[in-house]
């Protein structure tokens, strides 16, 4: 019979409904038995995408020995790291001070209260090569618990005192001496084989290789801009990005980019198709943009809802394989594209006989794609990998988290709308406004924003990061359309945000509402790490909103925040990518561009386009005629000499003569970049 978890929606949650463990969700109903009963509580905490997840469910959760042992002596919880970022985060950190090291599945041991004592992550189902197998932890776990429970009362509160402390960050100046450091610190740990930042495994270093470029713009180290380009170059050429579908794995199990972990994240997407847009402005090349654009259809293909939501994730495994899906042999392409156009698509994408993975070939670019595609026709290139997706298509598809996860529907509304804008393409700008609506309609509840949804259900409060993502989607939308409407709906929630979550007594923020359940700590995460942290976004959209809506209290708070944690930037700058943006536009001369005129002539479109064409980290945008009822406090008062429209230039709080052709204003923005 299926468990309590049959009443979820999580599709993590819903894969072990029918284990014979008494899973429940994390919830009153779990913790009052713990307490009533005086059980030990074992909580396991994975997400749908995971494989060792899914192999320790096989292994252990699916095993009715196994699960008579669980359910005998423990309290047994399951939960989503993804649907409860705050459960994850505070018993991930116990379990990294307790072994060193983290990872999921995580499996805690708790005392009744919910305070941690023992714990691990994936354990194996028999003993074996010197490391105790599952059932043996339980059995000593459980023998502790009644027999050693003092011990134990000592180990969680010294644990739990510890889980306190993190939250404090160490104040310390704000200056450009950390940016500068920051940088340093990279370019040490630049592969300059590879590209990246260290060995293996290799993740994608989205937030810092941006924040290298805006340090370009700074210090006009060329180097900064090398690590850029040379970084993003491999990376596309790599296994870890799907060279057929389009769209990124979460990383690379080699230095080279060469093998992948196959998971596929919205988040990872999101990211990294925004930086590609950002660097083909930048910098101009083809490749770039190609790439950003395919992993946009991928998303809109196999990640986006009837709705205009975006789904979470697809597995790794598919058929019970890692990368099944993914991976090819050359017999396969040869039957599928016949033997002359398969020996020159084999050349292109690195298909050998013998393969690179487990005897098939996961599809990388030996050279650049365009110097393979100039062998052939582009046609006659783009069909062969037409063909294959297709193909791809009627395999066994790994499954999907189709969950929606407010803050990483935040971080890909920023990416589809900023790309609306550069590119001009009114498909994506309508993307943006549908997630945004449904943002705005389904995961809003009052004047809250809730966690996740599915289905049509949406539950679970929102943390800080919903929050500041989706404010900082909002800005970029309203930058794709100048409807104030996104302006004032960025306004109201970050008026949330603030009364939820800011510290007056050690400023910043904290990653749960006052509205939340009482937690063992309340968890305050300040590192970026494979998303931005929280407190680094909200910092961020303040900072903006405190200039376009000259709300200086924000930009008070703001500072405060980056002062709080600048010891921690300095000692680890590699840990604050998002940040290190936010400390750059704290330091940069506040650039506004102020755009009057009608937004349906072309001449304003063609200002507009102006103030958009280089890349330009520090320059906000409005455009428009309503003068003193527009909220952007530069474009208030501005007036308009003639029926054609002007701009104005704000640097430092000090404007320029009214411009009135395009070009000027282009060459004014990139004189002030310079």
């Amino acid at each position: 019979m299926p468990n309590r978890l049959s009443r979820e929606t999580s599709p993590y949650l819903l894969q072990h409904q029918d284990n014979p463990v008494d899973w429940y969700p994390w919830g009153p109903e779990a913790l009052e038995r713990a307490r009533r009963e005086d059980r030990p509580i074992l909580l396991s905490i994975g997400y749908s995408a995971c494989h060792w997840c899914h192999v320790m469910a096989h292994e252990s959760f699916e095993d009715e020995a196994i699960a008579a042992l669980m359910n005998e002596r423990f309290v047994n919880i399951k939960v989503d790291r993804e649907e409860r970022p705050d459960l994850d985060q505070l018993y991930m950190n116990a379990v990294q001070a307790l072994t060193g090291h983290g990872g999921w599945p995580m499996t805690m041991f708790l005392l009744p209260d919910g305070r941690p004592f023992f714990g691990g992550t994936y354990f194996p189902p028999r003993d074996a090569y010197g490391r105790p197998g599952f059932p043996t932890v339980l059995s000593h776990v459980s023998k502790a618990f009644h027999e050693r429970r003092a011990d134990l009362e000592q180990n969680a509160a010294t644990l739990t005192a510890h889980l306190g402390q993190v939250l404090k960050g160490g104040e310390g100046p704000v200056t450009e001496r950390l940016l500068d450091s920051a940088a340093d610190h990279l370019l040490r740990q630049f592969d300059s084989r590879w590209g990246g930042f260290g060995g293996a495994p290799k993740f994608p270093p989205a937030m810092s290789l941006e924040f290298l470029m805006r340090h370009f713009l700074r210090r006009h180290d060329e180097q900064d801009r090398h690590i850029v380009r040379f970084t993003l170059r491999k990376m596309a050429q790599g296994g870890m990005y799907d060279q057929l579908g389009g769209g990124f794995h979460r990383y690379s199990v080699d230095g080279e980019w060469l093998v992948p972990h196959f998971e596929k994240m919205l988040y990872d997407n999101a990211l990294l198709s925004r930086l590609y847009l950002l660097a083909h402005q930048a910098y101009g090349e083809a490749d770039f943009r190609r790439v950003a654009e395919e992993t946009y259809d991928w998303v809109l293909r196999d990640m986006t809802s009837p709705e205009g939501a975006f789904y979470s994730a697809l597995d790794a495994d598919s058929e019970g394989e890692e990368g099944r899906y993914y991976v090819w042999s050359a017999e396969e392409i040869d039957r599928e594209l016949g033997p002359e156009e398969a020996g020159w698509f084999k050349a292109a994408y690195g298909v050998t006989s013998e393969g690179n993975f487990e005897g098939h070939s996961v599809l990388f670019q030996p050279r650049p794609l365009a110097e393979s595609i100039s062998e052939v026709e582009e046609r006659r290139f783009n069909e062969a990998r037409r063909r294959l997706l297709a193909r791809r298509y009627q395999r066994v598809a790994p499954g999907c988290d189709d969950k929606v996860v407010t803050a990483w529907n935040g971080l890909m509304l920023r990416s589809f709308a900023e790309a609306s804008r550069l590119w001009e393409r009114d498909d994506y700008r309508t993307v943006a406004i549908r997630n945004a609506e449904f943002l705005l309609g389904t995961m809003r509840e009052g004047d809250r924003l809730l966690r996740t949804a599915r289905r049509g259900v949406a539950k679970l409060n929102g943390y800080l990061e919903d929050y500041a993502n989706v404010i900082d989607g909002l800005l970029t939308l309203f930058e794709a359309t100048f409807e104030t409407r996104w302006l004032k709906e960025a306004e109201t929630l970050a008026e949330t945000m603030v009364h939820e979550f800011w510290d007056e007594a050690l400023p910043g923020f904290y990653d749960t509402g006052r509205s939340h359940e009482t937690l063992i700590a309340r968890p305050r995460e300040l590192f970026d790490n494979a998303t931005p942290a929280g407190n680094s976004v909200a910092c961020d959209v303040l900072l903006r909103l405190a200039r376009y809506l000259g709300r200086t209290d924000w930009s008070n708070l703001v500072a405060q925040a980056l002062g709080q944690v600048a010891q921690l930037v300095g000692r680890f700058p590699n840990g604050f990518g998002r940040l290190l943006g936010v400390i750059d536009a704290s330091l940069a001369p506040s650039r506004e561009v102020a755009i009057v005129g009608a937004l349906d002539q072309s001449a304003t479109q063609a200002m507009v386009r102006a103030a958009f064409a280089d890349y330009s980290p520090h320059r906000l945008v409005a455009a428009g005629t309503d003068g003193p009822t527009n909220p952007v406090v530069f474009l208030r008062d501005r007036p308009a000499p003639g029926p054609e429209p002007v701009s104005y230039l704000c640097v430092a709080e000090t404007c320029s003569l009214p411009i009135t052709d395009p070009r000027a204003l282009a060459a004014a923005i990139r004189e002030g970049e310079s």
